[in-house]
């Protein structure tokens, strides 16, 4: 990947993993845009961003998709660094269909790609967009018992209810991509580069990543 030329890098992470903070803290290192898909599918369903929504909006005369990446999409700045790994929050309303915020989040995560170089942490961002000329794509990953302590950390939380997130959000994930891509998030052939967090900080992290891209 050429750092001089516009570029995304894709973060695919497992809940409780760290990877919504890396991603976060590598933008800051990197000065770019970042994604974080909570924040879009919050967004999504606060004001109703079906595929109709959208291209209602694309027939406004203001650029509603500057003004949108601008929200979900901010560089963020080193010393305000924010864990949200630490909120599950509910996904979607019953009536905004898989394909609807399939073709919804196709259309916004191309058009933070194509506003300039970002780091965009999601699960189905290394799929969407795969024909990008300039993207490095990253799972984060992290053994269960180590996913489990930082549920129960971050949230405060007894280990049952731990568990019991960390599978429904598996689950729920998995059978996302797999109806959207007919892939895997857990095929390693879709990533350039697979860290294990258990013996690693964040910053050691995003070091290691930084190596990987010559940054």
């Amino acid at each position: 990947m050429k750092l001089n030329d516009p570029f995304v890098i894709t973060i695919s992470r497992e809940i409780g993993s760290g990877g919504g903070t890396v991603g976060r803290k590598l933008a800051a290192k990197l000065n770019v845009h970042y994604s974080d898909k909570q924040l879009i599918h919050a967004l999504q369903e606060k004001f109703n961003l079906t595929v109709s929504g959208i291209e209602k909006l694309k027939g406004e005369k203001k650029n509603w998709l500057s003004d949108f990446i601008h929200l979900v999409a901010p560089v963020p700045k080193a010393n305000q660094i924010v864990d949200v790994d630490s909120r599950f929050i509910q996904e979607f309303r019953s009536d905004i269909s898989v394909k609807d915020v399939y073709k919804a989040e196709q259309e916004i995560l191309n058009g933070i790609a194509d506003e300039g170089s970002c780091v965009i942490a999601g699960r189905s961002g290394f799929f969407v967009l795969k024909d990008h000329p300039n993207k490095v794509d990253i799972f984060i990953t992290a053994s269960r018992e180590h996913r489990i302590e930082r549920v129960m950390r971050k949230q405060a939380l007894p280990r049952e209810q731990a568990e019991a997130i960390i599978d429904s959000v598996d689950e729920s994930r998995e059978n996302y991509v797999q109806r959207c891509t007919g892939s895997s998030r857990y095929d390693v052939r879709h990533y350039d580069l697979v860290i294990n967090m258990d013996l690693l900080t964040e910053d050691e992290a995003v070091a290691m990543i930084l190596t990987y891209l010559g940054a």
